[in-house]
């Protein structure tokens, strides 16, 4: 039998603590940190945690703008996705 070895949590509340462990994730190579880590944010959080990690990612100096290695903006990766539209609702 293929398939997770555990059911699927869809609606479990994360706290300000959970979203802030996304801060110190580290990247691969030569890749930004701030573009990195809100690659992260935006595959692992709903949109409502999103909104929530970038008031912390912003008072921690981090850049929203950060690029990858093909200098394209999260904000620019969130667009090629349908339903990325309340990711990029929350950069304000």
């Amino acid at each position: 039998m293929a398939g997770p070895t555990q059911p699927q949590v869809t609606d479990e509340v994360w706290d300000d603590e959970r979203v802030k462990t996304f801060l110190a994730m580290e990247p691969h190579g030569n890749e930004s940190a701030d573009y990195h880590v809100l690659l992260k944010a935006y595959r692992g959080m709903r949109a409502s945690d999103f909104v929530r990690f970038l008031v912390f990612f912003k008072e921690a100096g981090r850049d929203v703008d950060a690029c990858d290695s093909y200098g394209q903006t999260i904000w620019e990766t969130i667009k090629q996705h349908r339903h990325g539209i309340a990711f990029l609702e929350a950069r304000g």
